[in-house]
């Protein structure tokens, strides 16, 4: 049953409720896929540098408990 909401961001038909906001399961493991491969970023204001130096540090979701 497609919602009256949208279109999929994915293949552009009308997104389902199930699914929201996509079409279809594919659709939106086509997305997960994205974010997983890093194939999406999130914008920052973070310098190259900066990004380098967290690199080094390893990241604050780390378990350090070792």
């Amino acid at each position: 049953m497609a919602t009256k909401e949208g279109r999929c961001p994915i293949c552009q038909k009308p997104s389902e409720k199930k699914f929201r906001p996509f079409c279809s399961k594919r659709c939106a493991q086509v997305d997960l896929g994205k974010w997983l491969s890093e194939g999406y970023r999130v914008a920052s204001d973070e310098t190259d540098e900066e990004e380098a130096n967290l690199d080094k540090e390893g990241s604050a979701f780390e378990d350090r408990s070792e």
